[in-house]
């Protein structure tokens, strides 16, 4: 490898059961040695689970300033897709507890679980 002198870098890997992100982090080292593109981040939240976090937040902000589940939807969701007369059914009320629910369970600490994506079902 260019520029890395005359002894070469090594990597151990313990074969466990966080191998396989073992092995993709140490491809994007030596990509990044080499001077290729590193690729993508194993360990970075995808676009929607961020989006879905980013929702959760917002809607329990809501309900710790007393707004209704509807109030909630209408901000997250725009008026318009939130009906009138079939709130009671409408998907987004649905949504939008699960939402408020996630955002309360982060709060008292499940937030803790982001730290280990995607691992968490390995350690």
């Amino acid at each position: 490898m260019e520029g890395l002198g005359a002894a070469s870098p090594c990597v151990l890997l313990p074969l466990d059961r966080l191998f396989e992100q073992r092995v993709a982090t140490a491809l994007r080292l030596w990509r990044g040695l080499t001077l290729r593109a590193s690729g993508r981040d194993p360990a970075q939240l995808p676009p929607a689970r961020r989006n879905r976090l980013a929702l959760a937040l917002r809607a329990f902000d809501g309900r710790l300033e007393k707004a209704s589940y509807r109030e909630i939807a209408e901000a997250l969701f725009g008026a318009a897709r939130v009906s009138e007369r079939a709130w009671k059914t409408h998907d987004l009320r649905d949504r939008t507890i699960r939402l408020a629910r996630l955002g309360f369970a982060m709060m008292r600490g499940d937030d803790r679980r982001l730290l280990l994506y995607p691992f968490r079902g390995r350690i």
